[in-house]
């Protein structure tokens, strides 16, 4: 496995503010991660700091470059969207895709046009006319074609519709993505894209407090509909959250072997997001 991202000690303050703290990365090639955190967990933070667009402390060596002093090499073979993204407005698409190839070494023209062939979004509108949708998607043809070994995408989907989100995914995993590729991906809408990830952490006030693969994860995180008569025992195990459904009780429980579990009811998959909330609130109630 190649090392893309490494960091050691990452830190970042604004002013009085802790906003990263000693965060330690080290993520390979072929990975698909979610990071995932609530608003001001310090997400966006983290992956400016990996692409070069704020100075942290610490060590950070992204594809072999330090970020804080090599961005421009760096970026040659990393894309990244943001919910912030923008693009010329009074550019054409096809204005917009001739200037792309005349400012990237590594990226395919034709490729980009054969995959808005598949879209609604014409060569010759305006920027300015498009709708947030497609400019996602014209945004997503970008990127598919630029050769690049890292991609960040920072909540790439907010304020599209579902069909466009799905989109969005279905064309991210089948035409782009490949075992020699890393994409690094935070979003709001983790139930969609939990079956994409490799790996998942969960960052909270500038701690990551979860750093796994998603294999480990589901080894790990176990849901249990507990029966009434098993409310003691099940409490007695530690539960690290609770799930409060209509006419029962579902305990969240981290690392308990599944031979003590299943006398207290049906055991079920915990999701990204139950466990998230649990660890987000230290253990209270999801």
């Amino acid at each position: 496995m190649n090392r893309v991202i490494k960091t050691a000690g990452l830190s970042k303050r604004f002013g009085k503010k802790r906003v990263l703290n000693q965060v330690d990365l080290d993520i390979g090639s072929g990975k698909i991660v979610g990071l995932i955190g609530p608003n001001g967990a310090g997400k966006t933070t983290l992956l400016q700091s990996l692409l070069g667009l704020c100075v942290a402390d610490g060590e950070i060596d992204v594809l072999g470059f330090d970020p804080r002093r090599e961005r421009a090499k760096m970026l040659e073979q990393v894309c990244f969207i943001a919910d912030t993204a923008t693009l010329p407005r009074w550019m054409t698409v096809k204005q917009t895709l001739r200037y792309v190839a005349d400012v990237h070494p590594n990226f395919n023209e034709a490729r980009a046009r054969d995959f808005l062939a598949k879209t609604s979004v014409s060569l010759s509108s305006r920027i300015r006319s498009l709708s947030k949708g497609m400019v996602t998607q014209l945004h997503l043809a970008l990127v598919m074609a630029i050769d690049a070994k890292l991609l960040v995408l920072d909540e790439p989907t907010l304020g599209l519709d579902l069909l466009y989100r799905r989109t969005f995914y279905d064309a991210l995993l089948n035409d782009y993505y490949d075992e020699g590729k890393t994409i690094v991906i935070t979003t709001h809408q983790v139930e969609e894209i939990e079956h994409l990830l490799t790996d998942v952490m969960f960052i909270v006030a500038g701690d990551i407090v979860l750093n796994s693969t998603v294999d480990d994860f589901e080894a790990r995180f176990t849901k249990v509909s507990v029966n009434s008569d098993k409310l003691d025992q099940a409490q007695a195990l530690g539960p690290i959250g609770e799930i409060k459904t209509l006419g029962t009780k579902q305990y969240l429980f981290d690392g308990v072997e599944r031979s003590r579990l299943e006398p207290l009811g049906s055991i079920a998959r915990a999701s990204l997001a139950e466990v998230f909330v649990a660890k987000a609130t230290q253990g209270g109630v999801a």
